[in-house]
């Protein structure tokens, strides 16, 4: 079930009515639990039996990591995570792992074939994964006390707000909340339907129409001109930003209608002034999940500053692969490590407007570049794109759009710009001001929205 899909509006109002209209606690745990459940199996629905299987094994892992000695807690905590990883690698990298090893094989033996398997990935398998993985390791550090209650701990898991694509959470955050009998608060309500709306409008309205002209340019890449290759590529970078972020702003208030509160996951990513800067504000959930729980048990930066860069690189290295079974993700995941490592993490004060400025747009140049690898099928593919930008290739200047859909969209990109840059933390108070948003963002939605229930980019992961 997408969230740009008239399929939710109904399921969101339904459950949303039906959260409310229950006055004791579990009874709202088992709603919203079996509401997740339905919102997971109606994309692939035996996949379920994965998410049952790893949130059993980690709920009597947490249990059995809080009872035993130390040797014990370590193999419940091993364990939880081979079951984690084991399913993760399985569906998402066995067949990406035999492709590779494959190539080395028929440099020998060019007429052998090796066994792929026939497999569907999962949807958002990477994401619930993490988040599993975070519990057990919170409970084992002893930050986080057992979940007694399974379906507290399956909502955990499950909850259908940020199941897909994040933002992945800890359990310190979400599983108190779970706990606690939400009162209904219009604050929250307006709160959480306006975020609702301004995802659904980064959506529908911009990621979804931008992906029109990057589709376009990147099907075309050996027959459109340079200026076609850098506006595709500087679109692709506002359009996957739109995606996800937009997913997280509908799941952040859909939770936030109920008197939840999610983790934020993005934070004005393209205003920073570095890569470093970038990955503070970009996926949040996931560079912080990387910090915890790689880049300080290898060692952080108190080991000496060469093993601090060594221990970056392995980070985004790993970051890239998590994202996908494909070597553009993990060259656009090495590319970005080098570059926290070679490139001084230098902090420019937003007092000094034009060298903020300078910085913010040199940034965003290595972050369109590297966008490229991340958006083409291979490596070739995306040498070739980049190498034509500088060649300054010639070919038509086509955009897949025509010039007065090409300025729209650059409007829509300044006016995202201006929201969630100047009047990001105004709130809408008055209740006839909240009606008025609401009716109005409905009609630009509609007006406006590109509504081919086109999937969201992070699902893939």
């Amino acid at each position: 079930m997408l969230f740009n899909s008239l399929q939710f509006v109904l399921f969101f109002i339904i459950v949303t009515s039906g959260y409310y209209l229950l006055k004791s606690q579990k009874s709202r745990t088992l709603l919203l639990l079996l509401a997740s459940c339905y919102f997971y199996m109606s994309f692939v629905p035996k996949y379920i039996l994965i998410l049952g299987f790893t949130i059993i094994i980690d709920y009597l892992a947490g249990i059995q990591i809080a009872r035993s000695e130390k040797a014990n807690r370590k193999f419940w905590l091993v364990l939880s995570i081979i079951a984690n990883v084991g399913i993760l690698a399985y569906y998402k990298y066995f067949n990406f792992l035999l492709e590779s090893f494959g190539a080395l094989i028929h440099i020998k033996f060019p007429d052998y074939q090796l066994p792929f398997l026939e497999i569907l990935l999962p949807i958002g398998l990477s994401f619930h994964t993490f988040q599993a993985m975070s519990y057990t390791i919170e409970v084992y550090r002893g930050n986080q006390p057992p979940e007694k209650n399974f379906m507290i701990y399956a909502l955990y898991v499950m909850f259908y707000p940020q199941l897909v694509a994040g933002p992945i959470e800890r359990p310190q955050n979400v599983l108190p909340q779970f706990h606690k009998l939400k009162q209904y608060d219009w604050d929250n309500i307006k709160e959480g339907l306006t975020r609702m709306m301004w995802g659904f409008f980064k959506k529908v309205v911009i990621a979804d129409r931008l992906a029109l002209c990057v589709d376009y340019v990147f099907d075309n890449t050996g027959s459109v001109s340079w200026v076609s290759l850098v506006v595709g590529a500087m679109l692709y970078s506002f359009q996957i930003y739109c995606d996800f972020s937009g997913y997280s702003d509908i799941g952040i208030g859909a939770a936030k209608v109920m008197g939840f509160k999610l983790m934020e996951n993005f934070n004005q990513p393209y205003t920073a002034h570095n890569i470093s800067n970038f990955w503070s504000r970009w996926h949040i959930s996931l560079s912080t999940w990387f910090r915890d729980y790689v880049y300080i048990p290898l060692g952080g930066n108190r080991k000496g500053e060469l093993r601090r860069r060594v221990n970056v690189f392995i980070v985004f290295l790993l970051s890239g692969l998590w994202h996908g079974a494909n070597w553009t993700f993990v060259l656009w995941g090495a590319l970005h490590g080098f570059l926290v490592m070679l490139l001084p993490g230098r902090k420019s004060s937003e007092k000094n407007r034009l060298k903020w400025v300078t910085f913010a747009l040199i940034n965003f140049v290595f972050v369109t570049l590297l966008w490229i690898f991340f958006r083409s099928p291979d490596i070739a593919t995306a040498f070739d794109y980049i190498l034509s930008i500088f060649k300054l290739q010639e070919g038509i200047t086509r955009f897949g759009l025509n010039g007065i859909e090409l300025m729209f969209s650059f409007l829509l990109i300044f006016i995202l710009l201006f929201k969630e840059g100047l009047v990001k933390t105004y709130k809408i108070r008055k209740n006839s001001s909240f009606v008025f948003y609401m009716v109005f963002m409905v009609a630009v939605c509609y007006y406006f929205g590109i509504f081919e229930e086109n999937q969201f980019i992070y699902f893939q992961f």
